[in-house]
């Protein structure tokens, strides 16, 4: 069995990777988070640290999925944030060369200016905050500098359950917990949600069939935040229990204060030239992932 090492491992991105890759390789998973019994401690920023226990490994493949992606943390703690998002992954690209061996760099939607309707993998970025901006950086030194890569850009993820999942899914999810009877979405944010289960079951076929190189990986369908709640909404029957109030950014501006995009929709533009795209629809996934991790959490 070849060994893959995980760097980043304890979020929810990580956890969909552990179980999909688990049976088929020998896993090695660091986190500076390291409650789970499979991760074991480790901060990839220290270029030394994580380079010794990488190359103790030696493994076949090195995947880099860890980063600081609260975009508000992001703008206030701005060296952190290059830190974590940017340095750590040119720590990983050398770690790579040094063991002549493919790199996974989780990349995002985010870096994208929000200037057209939808992207595709030729668009050009244009970060317009701390956390976009850091991450595109890493996109460019792997691309820059890699032997062999996969530079995959994630959209809205959704994963994890209650344990792990700190994104849109599980703020609505939390207000339904708590009992609220009004929901304020905004209206103004176009995106594309990627399930983690999805997008690591085709990293698996792009990683099997090395087919190397930077692609879009989305689940499928154009949206915004506030169908994706009226859609939760609709899977638990709540749709005339609870009011979603549509409102724009501004409402959030002082919680939220981070420059996003209007739009950071993705499409898949090149899995489906290539035929390689196994990514379901969005909504499908939802439902998928409501089912398999929120069907008991309001009872």
């Amino acid at each position: 069995m070849k060994k893959i090492y995980i760097a980043g491992s304890g979020g929810m991105l990580g956890d969909a990777f552990y179980h999909e890759f688990k049976n088929d390789y020998v896993l090695k998973c660091s986190d500076l988070d390291d409650s789970e019994q499979w991760i074991t401690k480790l901060d990839f920023r220290n270029y030394n640290a994580y380079k010794n226990e990488v190359l103790e490994f030696n493994p076949d493949y090195l995947f880099h999925l860890g980063a600081h992606t609260d975009l508000e943390f992001c703008e206030n703690n701005i060296e952190d944030t290059y830190n974590t998002n940017t340095l750590s992954v040119e720590n990983a690209v050398l770690i790579a060369n040094a063991l002549d061996i493919p790199l996974l760099y989780i990349s995002t939607a985010g870096i994208f200016d929000g200037s057209k309707d939808w992207f595709d993998d030729w668009d050009l970025p244009n970060p317009i905050c701390h956390y976009a901006r850091s991450k595109y950086a890493g996109e460019v030194y792997v691309q820059n500098n890699s032997k062999r890569y996969l530079i995959l850009r994630a959209g809205w993820m959704m994963g994890g359950g209650p344990k792990k999942d700190k994104k849109f899914v599980s703020k609505i999810m939390k207000q339904l917990k708590a009992g609220k009877k009004e929901l304020y979405v905004v209206n103004d944010k176009l995106g594309t949600p990627t399930y983690t289960c999805d997008f690591a079951k085709n990293t698996k076929l792009l990683l099997e069939k090395e087919i190397w190189g930077l692609y879009n990986l989305v689940c499928g369908g154009l949206t915004g935040r506030f169908e994706v709640a009226q859609e939760i909404l609709n899977f638990f029957s709540l749709s005339e229990q609870i009011n979603v109030k549509e409102v724009s950014s501004d409402f959030f501006k002082d919680e939220y204060f981070a420059p996003r995009p209007g739009s950071e929709r993705l499409v898949n533009s090149k899995l489906n030239i290539r035929n390689f795209n196994i990514m379901r629809d969005w909504k499908v996934c939802l439902k998928d992932y409501l089912s398999s991790s929120y069907s008991d959490y309001l009872n």
